[in-house]
């Protein structure tokens, strides 16, 4: 599949990342275009999360060599709100709870930090009742305080509301399927395929196969180890469920066209 916006990717090259002097990442190198969905697939203990974080600039990860570019701007000499006023985005595996705060409010405000005029109240409401009909939310959902007291569906719901409201280049979802049942992970699934655009890349780390039953990838990455050992198409993910990841270790990488 072609995009159009291979200029604008997000580009990892050679990306080694320690985490207390322990090396974590040891050469990643990963292209995901504006336009393109790729999954990044592995066990526990792999080095997803670590890349997830890396990418939008926790302290907690070293970046010792290697280069993240996205849009041609070098993304590891930005801080994290830099880096999401860039147009790059997280959604949490595990998302925090903040009591006080309303979903609404909260939205509005991160909303506001990527933009240079500050959208109206009256706007805001306007674009945020759009979000949740498209995304099939009840409007009261903006009036909970964000997390607090949520299930596990509700708060991943809550951060594809984020990614619907603020609109992305480059998403990157850190096990958005982690600790959901068969009926959540299908909701969040679909929210995340009404948001799918050209304008928009989205790179998808998990663990299991069962994500992509619902979300379709065009580039499925294995990574073991800190390294990337097998790259494919869709096919790969369902080798890896009949498989294992082990057998991974095994195949000959090939390189996918974006």
């Amino acid at each position: 599949m072609q995009h159009k916006n291979a200029a604008d990717a997000l580009t990892i090259e050679n990306l080694h990342v320690s985490v207390e002097t322990t090396p974590i990442l040891k050469g990643i190198d990963l292209c995901v275009p504006r336009g393109a969905v790729h999954a990044l697939m592995g066990p526990n203990g792999s080095g997803k999360s670590t890349l997830a974080n890396t990418l939008m600039g926790h302290p907690s990860y070293e970046v010792t060599a290697g280069d993240i570019t996205f849009k041609g701007t070098d993304v590891l000499s930005l801080t994290t709100d830099e880096r999401s006023r860039l147009g790059m985005f997280l959604a949490f595996q595990y998302p925090s709870e903040i009591t006080g705060v309303r979903v609404a409010n909260f939205l509005r405000m991160a909303l506001n930090a990527r933009r240079e005029k500050e959208i109206s109240a009256m706007d805001f409401r306007k674009l945020l009742l759009e979000k949740m009909s498209l995304l099939q939310m009840d409007a009261k959902f903006a009036n909970r305080y964000l997390n607090d007291g949520f299930s596990g569906g509700e708060k991943k719901r809550s951060e594809i509301l984020q990614l619907a409201v603020l609109e992305p280049e480059i998403a990157i979802l850190d096990e958005t399927d982690s600790g959901l049942d068969v009926d959540a992970l299908r909701i969040v699934a679909n929210g995340v395929n009404k948001l799918r655009t050209e304008s928009m890349g989205i790179l998808l780390i998990t663990h299991y196969q069962r994500l992509l039953d619902y979300i379709e990838p065009d580039v499925v990455h294995v990574l073991m180890d800190g390294q990337v050992v097998r790259e494919g198409d869709k096919s790969l993910a369902l080798e890896l469920d009949e498989s294992g990841y082990e057998t991974a270790r095994a195949g000959i990488p090939t390189t996918q066209g974006a």
